[in-house]
């Protein structure tokens, strides 16, 4: 029933599957740990979108972005604090 030719076969298909998983668990493991609106512990701040810093990328890729403050939309966020 199985002879060895089968199962050089699925050598490539193990590779690809193994290198698929592995390149997303470092990506996830990336993210987790670099990027700030990741939030593992939400109960510990309940509002984590408030300490996302606007001027630095949280893109894998970014090109020429560029952050300004609204101030219509800070003083409403000083008023609401």
């Amino acid at each position: 029933l199985f002879s060895p030719f089968y199962v050089f076969q699925l050598i490539p298909l193990v590779g690809v599957v193994s290198f698929a998983a592995v390149g997303a668990l470092s990506f996830c493991v990336y993210s987790l740990f670099s990027k700030s609106d990741v939030v593992i512990n939400k109960s510990g701040n309940p509002e984590p979108w408030e300490t996302v810093d606007p001027a630095k990328p949280q893109k894998l890729l970014t090109i020429h972005q560029k952050w300004k403050p609204i101030e219509e939309l800070e003083d409403v966020r000083k008023l609401a604090k």
